[in-house]
């Protein structure tokens, strides 16, 4: 009776055990669906220190470093995207090791496009002693490529550029501004041609 009273608990327990089994059998996406639903990110980092590098053949060198106090990842939206709440400070070094650094309270990355929203005290500081001040900034990662419609303060050497507008290169070399105000020293020593 015994025997039998244990063989009919273990038919009990596994008839248990095999319908939690199947019930509980979501596949990834429908896990993903879950947070989409909530509006919750797929993942969450805090205290973040990133460095990417770059292997050469015999060392490795090191191209960026990103820190910031907070990430959040929704790589499971159908346009998915990461975002920085807490704001960034990356320090990009180029092929000579100069060292550009960027600030922001807020940064976005829209994984899709390769496109960076800034926001918020945005600053761009180059090797070269130019620095640019924007509210929103918006980075192009696959054309190199910066651009605003809000106002912006540039400072290049002595010179003090303000203005609405900006589309750029990363090296501020090749630049366009829409309206412009500022100081501005130009080079007169040129002859003007004679008529």
């Amino acid at each position: 009776m015994k025997q039998k009273h244990l063989y009919n608990n273990i038919k009990l327990v596994t008839a248990i055990a095999v319908t939690l089994f199947f019930s509980c059998q979501n596949n990834l996406k429908e896990v993903q669906k879950i947070g989409i639903s909530q509006n919750k990110p797929i993942g969450e980092a805090e205290h973040i220190n990133l460095k990417y590098t770059e292997k050469l053949s015999d060392t490795a060198k090191m191209k960026a470093n990103l820190v910031s106090p907070k990430m959040l990842d929704f790589s499971n939206r159908k346009f998915s995207f990461t975002e920085f709440p807490d704001g960034i400070h990356l320090t990009v070094f180029d092929d000579d090791f100069h060292k550009n650094v960027i600030v922001s309270d807020y940064a976005i990355v829209y994984n899709d496009t390769d496109l960076i929203d800034l926001q918020g005290n945005v600053v761009i500081s180059t090797y070269s002693k130019d620095t640019l001040y924007a509210d929103q900034l918006y980075y192009d990662q696959k054309n190199e490529w910066l651009f605003t419609n809000g106002e912006f303060t540039l400072r290049s050497g002595s010179e003090l550029t303000k203005g609405q507008g900006l589309d750029s290169d990363s090296n501020f070399e090749n630049f366009e501004i829409t309206e412009m105000s500022g100081v501005l020293y130009l080079d007169d020593t040129e002859e003007s041609p004679s008529n």
